[in-house]
Formats: C-alpha cells, sequence, structure tokens
C-alpha cells in the first residue's frame, strides 16, 4: 500500500513546486485535481490533450521528481439541474477520462452527483428521509430518470477508454453517500450495461464522511469488499458537546469549529492510533493495496503542519510495505 497526496492542497503553487515539497516529505504517488471542484492548477486535461508540447512538459515534471500519478480528481456534479453546470461537469469528467487514458491511469474520482427533483428544478434536492411521501416520489424519479441512465453511459465510456475504475466519494449531498446507495448504484448499472460496466463503479472510501454519519468506517470496509478502488485518508472529530445539544446533521460554517458537532481533521487527530491500524488492516484483509491518498481539510492546522503530521502518521502505523506470501507459523 502506498502513501499519495491529493495536490490540490497545493494549487497555490505550480506542479514543479508542489512535487518538490511533497517529493522532500518522501512521496512519490499523487491524486491530482483535473476539474470540478478539486481545480485544473496542476492539471488541465482539455489543454494537456490540446498541446502535445504541454503534455510532454506535463509529463517531464513528473519523471523529474519520480512521481508517478495513481489517479486523477473531478468531483463534481454531472446530473445538476441546471444544464450549462451539468454539463460543464460531465465534459470535466470526460476530459479526465480521455487524459487518464493517455497517461495509463485506470482511476477517476469523482461524486455520483444530485439532481432536482423535477426537470424544472434550479438547484440539487438530496432526500434524506422517507416521509412525508413526496420525498420517496422525488429519490425515484431522480435514480431512475438521471441517476442511473447518466452511470450508465458515463462508466460505458470510461471502460472504453480503458479506465476501469470510476471512484465514487461517498458524501452526503450527493445520491450516492454510503455503502448501500454505492452497491445500489454498481448493481444497477451492471443489469442494464452488463457486469463488467457496472464493476466500473466503486469506491473512492473517505472514513471522514462516513464517521459524521454514525457509521464504523470499518463495517462499511467490509461491505465494500471488491468495490474499494481508491482510499482519502481524511480524520473527522465529533464534538460530543455539541452532538448531544443538535445532533450530527450541522449546517454551520466549517470556519465555526467550536460550535460544529463536528470537524475535519487530520489524521490521528480524530481518532487515534488502534483506530486507523484496524481501519488499514480491514483494507487488506478485503483485498485492498492501492493507495491511501491524505487530503487535508483540517481548519485547525497550516497546510505544511497538517500534512506533515499526516505522512508521520500513516508511515509509522498504517502504510504496509510488504505483502505476505505465507505465514512465517504455519
Amino acid at each position: 500500500m502506498k502513501l499519495s497526496v491529493l495536490a490540490n492542497l497545493y494549487g497555490s503553487k505550480s506542479l514543479d513546486e508542489a512535487l518538490q515539497t511533497l517529493s522532500a516529505l518522501g512521496i512519490h504517488t499523487v491524486e491530482l485535481g483535473a476539474g470540478g471542484y478539486p481545480g485544473k492548477a496542476h492539471c488541465n486535461p482539455a489543454e494537456l490533450l490540446a498541446d502535445p508540447a504541454q503534455y510532454d512538459a506535463f509529463i517531464a515534471t513528473l519523471a523529474k521528481y519520480e512521481t508517478e500519478v495513481c489517479a486523477l480528481a473531478t468531483h463534481g456534479n454531472a446530473v445538476h439541474p441546471d444544464k450549462d453546470i451539468a454539463a460543464a461537469f460531465d465534459t470535466d469528467f470526460r476530459n479526465a477520462v480521455l487524459l487518464a487514458e493517455k497517461m495509463g491511469v485506470d482511476t477517476v474520482i469523482t461524486f455520483s452527483g444530485c439532481p432536482g427533483d423535477h426537470e424544472g428544478a434550479k438547484y440539487p434536492n438530496w432526500v434524506t428521509c422517507p416521509w412525508p411521501e413526496d420525498f420517496l416520489a422525488i429519490l425515484d424519479w431522480q435514480w431512475n430518470e438521471k441517476i442511473i441512465p447518466y452511470w450508465v453511459e458515463a462508466a460505458s465510456f470510461a471502460l472504453a477508454h480503458k479506465v476501469t475504475h470510476i471512484a465514487f466519494e461517498m458524501h452526503p449531498g450527493f445520491c450516492v453517500y454510503n455503502p448501500a446507495t454505492l452497491l445500489r448504484l454498481r448493481e444497477a448499472v451492471g443489469k442494464i450495461a452488463g457486469e463488467e460496466v457496472g464493476a466500473v463503479i466503486g469506491a473512492n472510501f473517505d472514513p471522514s464522511h462516513l464517521i459524521w454519519q454514525g457509521m464504523d468506517p470499518v463495517a462499511a470496509i467490509r461491505e465494500l469488499k471488491g468495490a474499494i478502488y481508491h482510499v482519502h485518508a481524511k480524520d473527522t472529530k465529533i464534538d460530543a458537546i455539541n452532538t448531544a445539544k443538535n445532533g450530527v446533521l450541522n449546517t454551520k460554517h466549517y470556519g465555526d469549529e467550536i460550535n460544529r458537532s463536528w470537524i475535519f481533521r487530520t489524521v490521528g487527530y480524530g481518532n487515534g492510533e488502534t483506530y486507523w491500524r484496524d481501519l488499514v488492516s480491514n483494507l487488506r484483509l478485503c483485498g485492498y493495496d492501492r493507495v491511501l491518498s491524505i487530503e487535508h481539510e483540517d481548519s485547525l492546522m497550516t497546510i505544511d503542519e497538517g500534512l506533515s503530521k499526516a505522512v508521520s502518521f500513516l508511515r509509522g502505523i498504517c502504510i504496509f510495505e510488504e505483502k505476505p506470501t505465507t505465514m512465517s507459523w504455519a
């Protein structure tokens, strides 16, 4: 299992500067923002695909720091009810797939997206409860008219271009936000487009979004065995006092840390060593042996300090450098 970093945390630096910083920390595997919410500071697929000289310079910069790209991140909402917004996210996703094909990268990370509640809607509508029954009607329409049809075609497109892993970050606010919804979409696409296409859909397993929903990440890993294609190393700290008063559903600004029910933390600052050792061990038990990609969103630490602490924490207790071929005592 390799240690990686989602490099858009250094979006204010050039790619060369960002890789120099990461290389100094011993990081030689990166996940690059390539559109959507992660931005294109280090990797603009449309430009790289259109300009061979720019592409060659991009590849040369990666080679300079002996850095491999494990995935392209283009989180977005390609089923947004605003057609222009949806089209922009869709274009970013498809360009990322085409660039991944050219680079020999097999994984593109995104969100499932969330539609509105009817064709004339202006904003997404994330359904979280089954009553009143209007909500179930909305949910049925979203899945059958928007989510499933879009991803049947998009997964087929990805597979045709040798991207075998679309890794959905299970994120509240979007239709795929937990293992049940991830597996529902994977199965639905498989039934319509064939098992090979359905298998393109899997999880970008980010425990931080599961923790605050009340899930046990280890149980989620077991549920998703065989369908985890990427892992974000990011922690969440539940504030017991605020949660006791207000529950975990929270619309307070991320900067209002002391009043929130939970905040994102650098790994080890939301949960301790035993928690993370168990999480990584269960990833191995379930056959995952790709990357742990650090995503820094800790508002209590600077980027440099938060990243440095995350690298030290994960390298010291969570990264398995070797894969056993036998049990020495058996």
